[in-house]
């Protein structure tokens, strides 16, 4: 048997064609969490990709933080998708600043949150996160992307050594990896400064990062002991 490759039949496979296919392998999440994504969808707020959901639950599964935070609630989504693939005792604080979705977020975790694991904390991220003492297992950045940078100290303060500080929307649907000249003009200073963020993440010897195209770009970074010497 030939191990020629038939060249007629190949076809380029466009990358949101894989990333269909790669969903329509999850097997789904409980029903009420998908009414909120649809109503999420339907209102134009924005929440986790569907391949980003499927690797929150692993993560949540597979780690089982205990004492997670959230910076960037909108309407509670995420908070209550790691909610429900986290164990019984696990604790989440959530941050959200956007008035007009807190109420909203506060009546989905009235109603979803069956082990009270959640508590919604208002204001700036920036602001709250100083009142805020260590340690976390387990940091989700899903704010306002051009705060990034401005979070990370703080961000870092929090993370318990060997905690995952997970990061969301890194690529910009691919701006990020344009030249600064190549993106319009308005999006410039949130391009730089997630350039500068990344470069952060990946050069910090606290941490040891990787970038995954999954969603809009994702990276998972791990606090590294102080004592300890970074792998190159």
């Amino acid at each position: 048997m030939s191990n020629r490759f038939d060249e007629e039949n190949l076809v380029a496979m466009d990358p949101e064609r894989l990333r269909t296919f790669i969903c329509a392998m999850d097997h789904g999440s409980p029903g009420w969490l998908e009414d909120l994504e649809k109503e999420a969808i339907e209102t134009d707020v924005p929440i986790i990709r569907k391949d980003t959901q499927s690797l929150m639950k692993f993560l949540m599964r597979s780690f089982d933080p205990k004492n997670i935070l959230e910076i960037g609630t909108a309407t509670g989504f995420s908070a209550l998708l790691m909610a429900e693939y986290t164990s019984r005792d696990a604790k989440i604080t959530t941050i959200e600043k956007f008035e007009k979705r807190i109420p909203i977020a506060k009546e989905h975790f009235e109603k979803y949150d069956t082990f009270n694991k959640i508590m919604l904390l208002e204001g700036d991220a920036a602001e709250v996160l100083e009142e805020l003492t260590p340690e976390y297992d387990f940091i989700f950045m899903d704010a306002a992307k051009g705060q990034y940078p401005r979070m990370l100290p703080a961000a870092m303060r929090l993370l318990g050594n060997g905690g995952i500080l997970v990061s969301d929307n890194v690529l910009q649907d691919g701006d990020v990896a344009q030249s600064r000249f190549a993106v319009t003009r308005r999006n410039r200073t949130i391009h730089s400064r997630m350039r500068e963020y990344l470069y952060e993440l990946t050069h910090n010897n606290q941490l040891q990062t990787v970038i995954l195209n999954v969603g809009d770009g994702m990276t998972l970074s791990v606090k590294i002991p102080a004592d300890e010497e970074k792998r190159i």
